[in-house]
């Protein structure tokens, strides 16, 4: 039974993610259906954790938006999820920013470039 399973999930499954980490800085872009249209919406942000593996995997990504912080929770091989750019990589030394929830104005999103 087992085997059914994690057939059907392979399939279901993306493989054109993008590559990317917790501290990065990402454009999300979302299948956003309006009636009988659907149209790109984008979410730009920090992201501030990823969790799950294979089908269940998720990220969270946190951005100011007009003076009050927004988080949303993406899944990453929801069919909503058209693609994922990678803005800026951030480099962390922590897994979680749940950090950044306490801070207010540009520290709010204060990361650290990775160095090239």
């Amino acid at each position: 039974m087992s085997a059914i399973i994690a057939k059907i999930n392979q399939e279901q499954m993306k493989q054109d993610v993008a590559p990317f980490n917790v501290g990065d800085a990402v454009r999300v872009h979302t299948r956003v259906v309006e009636g009988d249209k659907e149209r790109i919406q984008i979410y730009s942000g920090i992201v501030i954790g990823k969790k799950g593996t294979l089908m269940n995997q998720s990220f969270t990504v946190r951005r100011i938006s007009y003076g009050e912080g927004v988080e949303r929770v993406f899944p990453l091989h929801s069919p909503r999820v058209a693609k994922v750019e990678v803005e800026t990589q951030g480099t962390t030394r922590r897994s979680k920013l749940n950090y950044l929830r306490l801070r207010k104005g540009k520290q709010a999103m204060a990361v650290r470039e990775k160095a090239r």
